[in-house]
């Protein structure tokens, strides 16, 4: 008889807790163990189920990559006070990681990256060549002249390849992406789970909205320097919040960026103040998240409070991209 009941469950898609046993007999799992099916269903303990009506097919990495320029528009040294392009290979091995990590997990996603390069030497190419080869990641280069007609004169040309790179991943993810796209820059350490979480904490969190949203993988520390109001959210492992304030890492749907679209081209027709000045303007009608803790490290001076997120052992997740 408790077979058949199971069986019925089952079929009506209802879930069962044997808190005796502390296992869920109608998932054939532990309670502690992932209990979430992608596409389907997000089950946290002890908030329940919310069925899944955003669903994540597909999603378009794009990594902005500049090995030469330490830091744009400034003259300070970043964390670890290495060469551009330790930054630069580091993120984008962790970034592998985190990309394998989730197929492991949901192998059915399609994921498709890009590395957009910036003018980077022959040899740092070839060191990051040898870390994609045999990946599904292209490698295309960008053309500085593409945007003269849009951009307005800069006071330095590496201000102006900024925000013509940035243009360009742009147009590459309005082009390209078919469902979330994530634009990602070239000075953020990612953890294994980064990816994973956000894709799962994506569907359950528009799905409880029902609208798409955006998501920064990074905790900065600028959120915590002033009397911000935030509301905090459940998503598949960790709690987010709402915020107001990105930089240029962040993902979001192929529609918010059609729908925005005005934002993203004036955020790169010149250099504004501040920088996302243009792209902030939508989270006063958009909701945005990030998570606590950070899933990404920004690697910028260690003073910057657009960078180190806190409670994170720095060193550790340095060591473990080289």
């Amino acid at each position: 008889m408790k077979k058949l009941f199971i069986k019925l469950l089952r079929l009506l898609g209802y879930e069962i807790i044997d808190q005796n046993k502390f296992t869920s007999p109608t998932l054939n799992k532990e309670l502690n163990s992932d209990l979430s099916t992608i596409n389907k269903k997000s089950i946290i303990l002890p908030l329940g189920e919310v069925k899944i009506s955003r669903h994540v097919k597909s999603i378009l990495i794009i990594l902005r990559m500049n090995t030469e320029i330490e830091i744009w528009d400034q003259n300070k040294k970043r964390l670890f006070q290495q060469p551009k392009i330790e930054y630069s290979y580091r993120s984008l091995n962790s970034l592998i990681k985190s990309i394998n990590f989730c197929l492991k997990k949901y192998p059915k996603l399609n994921i498709k990256t890009i590395i957009l390069d910036d003018n980077s030497k022959s040899e740092n190419l070839e060191r990051i060549k040898r870390l994609i080869s045999g990946k599904n990641i292209d490698l295309i280069f960008h053309d500085h002249t593409k945007y003269k007609s849009l951009i307005r004169e800069q006071k330095s040309k590496e201000t102006f390849s900024n925000l013509s790179s940035l243009m360009n991943s742009f147009d590459i993810g309005k082009n390209q992406g078919e469902d979330l796209i994530f634009f990602v820059e070239d000075d953020y350490l990612h953890f294994e789970p980064m990816l994973e979480e956000m894709v799962a904490s994506y569907e359950r969190i528009a799905s409880q909205i029902k609208k798409d949203i955006f998501m920064c993988p990074s905790d900065y520390p600028y959120l915590y320097m002033t009397n911000e109001k935030t509301n905090i959210l459940i998503g598949n492992k960790r709690h987010w919040r709402t915020i107001e304030r990105t930089l240029c890492t962040f993902m979001t749907s192929k529609n918010l960026l059609n729908k925005y679209w005005d934002n993203f081209v004036k955020t790169c027709k010149d250099r504004n103040d501040p920088f996302e000045k243009y792209i902030n303007e939508i989270y006063q009608k958009e909701l945005c998240i990030s998570p606590l803790k950070s899933l990404s490290l920004h690697l910028t001076n260690i003073n910057s409070s657009y960078g180190l997120a806190p409670f994170i052992d720095y060193k550790k997740i340095w060591d473990e991209n080289r």
